[in-house]
Formats: structure tokens, sequence, C-alpha cells
């Protein structure tokens, strides 16, 4: 019991501290760099961090304060945001919530699946924390281009299809995320993950 005390004390304290970097990073500089409708943001890293050193649970719940955040963005924070919930401020909630909350549970388990098979012991650290970037452009552009199709279309202009709407939004935000979520995520991932002693009981953990 007192051991399992511990686990669970270390846990919650690791879980606010992300939370509270995740909240830091979304309403100050550190989390978005804004260009007009352009929004290149950094929140998947320590949604990332938190699904691959405490697990799937962890990363959807880390994954949810994001959308959380996000979708407080909407109101005056974000042009973008502002425009969806003007639209729909129900769909503007799924469209917060729910990809974020599947990026940081699918990095968990992305991340699981690959640390058992690899050798290198950076492979599943790079994988993981890239497809947080990756999973969080997919399932938010596209959940636009499901759920906001005529505002993603009156948006794009006269001659300009949605797809080529959504494509033209992602081209320089989507490579610069993936690139920081990749070489920052795994550096922090993989040395915290040794300083914690979690590669030593991987094996039991993983199984």
């Amino acid at each position: 019991m007192k051991q399992n005390g511990k686990v669970n004390s270390r846990y919650l304290t690791q879980m606010a501290l992300l939370t509270a970097i995740i909240i830091l990073m979304a309403f100050t500089p550190l989390g978005y760099l804004r260009m007009g409708p352009v929004e290149i943001t950094f929140i998947m890293i320590p949604v990332v961090v938190g699904a691959i050193l405490l697990g799937p649970g962890a990363g959807a719940m880390l994954g949810g304060v994001f959308g959380l955040t996000s979708f407080i963005q909407c109101f005056g924070m974000s042009v973008l945001g502002a425009t969806l919930l003007q639209a729909n401020w129900f769909f503007t909630l799924v469209l917060c919530m729910v990809p974020r909350i599947l990026m940081g549970w699918l990095s968990a388990l992305i991340f699981k699946a690959l640390y058992r098979v690899d050798k290198t012991r950076l492979l599943s650290f790079a994988a993981a924390s890239l497809s947080g970037a990756l999973l969080n452009t997919v399932f938010f552009v596209g959940g636009i281009g499901v759920l906001f199709y005529d505002t993603a279309l009156n948006m794009a202009g006269e001659g300009v299809s949605v797809l080529q709407f959504l494509i033209g939004m992602i081209t320089v935000n989507s490579v610069i995320e993936m690139g920081v979520c990749l070489v920052v995520g795994t550096a922090i991932t993989k040395a915290l993950y040794k300083a914690l002693g979690r590669d030593k009981t991987a094996n039991k953990n993983l199984n």
C-alpha cells in the first residue's frame, strides 16, 4: 500500500506539473506563434511527454487539457477559433477536444508498440514525438473539413476548393510543428525516461 501510495503521488505530481506547463504555454507566447489565421502551436510537446512517461490514459487526459485551452482561445484570442465558434459552438468544442485527446492517447500507444522492438532506444521516442504533431494536424484539419465544410469554403475564397484551402493552411505550420516536436520532444522524453528509471522497468511496464 505504501509503495502504491508513492507511485500514485508521483503520478499525480507529474500530471499536475505537465498540466501547469500546458496552461502556461496556452496563455503565453510560449505556446503559440500566430500569423493571422495561421497558428503554429507547440503544446503537443508536454502532451507527448506525459503520454510517453505516464501512458495512454495520461496522454488522453493531457490532450483533453490542451483541447480545453484551445477552446478557450476561441473566445477572442484566436482568429480561426473565433470564426469557427461563430459558425457552431458545439462543433468547435468537439474539434478542439477530440483531436487532442486522440493525439495524446495514440502517441502513447505508438511509443509502447515501438519501444518493445526498438533496439536503438531512440526511434520509439522520435516516432512518438513526431506523431504528436502529425496526428494533431491530421485530426484537427480533417475535422475542419468534415465539421466546418461551408465555413472553410467561405474562408477559401472564390476559385479555391476546401481541400486546397486546408492544404495551404497547414503547409508551413505543420512542418514547423513536426520539426520542433520531433527534436524537442525526443530530447526531453528520452532524457526523462532514463532519469526516472523507466528504461530499467520498461519490459514490465509495457507488458
